[in-house]
């Protein structure tokens, strides 16, 4: 296994984590509780930016740009969906 493969593995689990603690932040009805994952989440998500800054440093996460039309087209097909 590949030092990318890794970082791209290890990239969706925090992303997947991610989602977890939001959830459970947004459902906490504990404020004890809700600021512990509060923390959590922005531990992980500190985490999430930091591994993706290192894949684009390496190459390994490129993001391409979008034409302004396409993001057009998209919108209006979505607004046109019944």
């Amino acid at each position: 296994m590949d030092n990318r493969l890794i970082m791209e593995d290890y990239l969706l689990v925090l992303k997947s984590t991610v989602e977890v603690f939001v959830h459970g932040t947004l459902e906490s009805s504990n404020p004890n509780i809700r600021k512990s994952l509060k923390n959590g989440l922005d531990i992980i998500m500190d985490a999430q930016d930091n591994t993706y800054n290192l894949m684009s440093k390496y190459g390994w996460y490129q993001v391409k740009n979008i034409n302004s039309n396409v993001i057009l087209d998209t919108l209006n097909k979505l607004q046109n969906v019944n």
